[in-house]
């Protein structure tokens, strides 16, 4: 057994998919798509939505089947090459144009942004068409489905046209890798942001292991060596972990703050459900459910709900009560904001006591004539709910505020 075959035997076992980077993609392109579209005009959008979209193109067009596919309905052997070839130059043309929107802003009508979209668009156009021009020059009528670049590496314009593309590749995923690392040093990015561009910079990284994997097969077999393997078997599936983790890393920013707001709306939920559980009783009611209610709008409710139960208890709220007990709070070493959350708790379970008394009253409560002033009570209604959590902590506070002034102890 030769030294070469070795690896080749090893790495032939690795299995490639190139559907699931496909699919990964493609699921990134669906969270984003209803953004583009929304927002079109904004260039950065526009260049992740391409990215996104050529992405998919290339693992789909590059499988095997599909490069069998092709070229039978065209009837013109290997004519797959350099349409996969186009489709690679074309996602490498997208990645800088992505950098560029992002280098420059929004404003995409700037002298500096046309001439750097024009030479982008224009340099990978030329080299889209040279690659089909070298293909109608060269001579390549056996078709191969994995091993092309080696197969023809030695055969004139196939070569060209082969050297061509990995250049054009390197360079663009060379450019792109260093200025998403420099991105990530920028101070003030959103954690999320930053963890999807750090897979951004890794998934462009690895994406030099596909080219420096091929041009070194290719440079093998210029000098009578054979490393195909490293072409056939090393690149692609370097390829299929670069593009998957360039998928997740647009797709972490975006699940990611997504996962995060409806995290913190259902804790916020959550966390009202004692003083909702008042209010129910205070009420005698529940609030409006509805089996296909997004969590925001479950949340809109509860708070409603609660601030309409807090404006029937209004004029029953006894101030004098609630100054007492946040003197008492504070007395017994809890934080300002702390005490007045425990101190209108105490208030409004004294409240709901004196109303549960009075069921009939037309009006007249413990409080002056119009109600006192419930704006602080609609303001802080997470704090007033997580104090009453704490029934111990509010019985102490409680049992200060309402004890005769020459038996509560001097605060030291």
């Amino acid at each position: 057994m030769t030294l070469a075959s070795e690896p080749a035997e090893w790495f032939s076992g690795l299995p490639i998919s190139f559907w699931l980077p496909a699919l990964v993609l493609g699921a990134a392109l669906a969270l984003k798509l209803p953004t583009i579209v929304k927002m079109w005009r904004d260039p950065l959008l526009r260049a992740v939505g391409g990215l996104l979209l050529f992405g998919c193109a290339v693992f789909v067009f590059a499988a095997p089947g599909t490069i069998a596919w092709t070229n039978r309905v065209t009837g013109v052997p290997n004519i797959s090459a350099p349409w996969v070839y186009s489709l690679l130059t074309v996602l490498s043309a997208s990645w800088l144009l992505l950098i560029i929107a992002w280098r420059n802003g929004l404003d995409a009508r700037s002298d500096q942004t046309r001439r750097a979209t024009r030479w982008v668009v224009s340099v990978y156009a030329g080299v889209v068409a040279t690659l089909w021009i070298l293909f109608w020059l060269a001579d390549a009528p056996v078709e191969r489905l994995r091993d092309l670049d080696t197969y023809y590496a030695n055969t004139p314009f196939m070569r060209e046209q082969i050297l061509l593309y990995l250049t054009a590749h390197t360079v663009a995923c060379a450019i792109t890798a260093r200025l998403i690392w420099n991105w990530i040093r920028t101070d003030g990015l959103d954690g999320w942001l930053r963890a999807g561009l750090r897979f951004l910079g890794v998934g462009y990284a690895s994406n030099l292991f596909f080219d420096a994997s091929k041009l070194t097969a290719v440079a093998a077999r210029w000098t009578g060596h054979d490393l195909d393997w490293l072409s056939t078997y090393v690149a692609p599936s370097a390829a299929c972990v670069s593009a998957t983790l360039v998928a997740v890393g647009f797709i972490i920013p975006h699940a990611g703050q997504y996962l995060q707001e409806q995290w913190r709306v259902r804790l916020g939920h959550r966390r009202l459900r004692p003083l909702y559980r008042l209010m129910r009783t205070v009420t005698g009611r529940r609030e409006p459910y509805a089996l296909r209610a997004t969590a925001p709008l479950r949340l809109i409710r509860r708070e409603t709900f609660i601030r309409d139960g807090l404006l029937q208890l209004s004029r029953y709220l006894d101030e004098d009560l609630r100054g007492r007990a946040e003197e008492a709070a504070l007395a017994l070493g809890h934080p300002p904001a702390r005490a007045r959350a425990l101190a209108a708790a105490v208030t409004i379970l004294d409240a709901a006591t004196a109303r549960e008394r009075a069921p009939g009253s037309d009006g007249a409560g413990a409080g002056s004539p119009a109600g006192p002033d419930t704006a602080y009570l609609l303001r802080e209604i997470r704090d007033v709910s997580r104090a009453l959590r704490r029934p111990d902590d509010l019985q102490a506070v409680r049992a200060r505020a309402t004890a005769p002034a020459e038996s509560v102890p001097a605060h030291e």
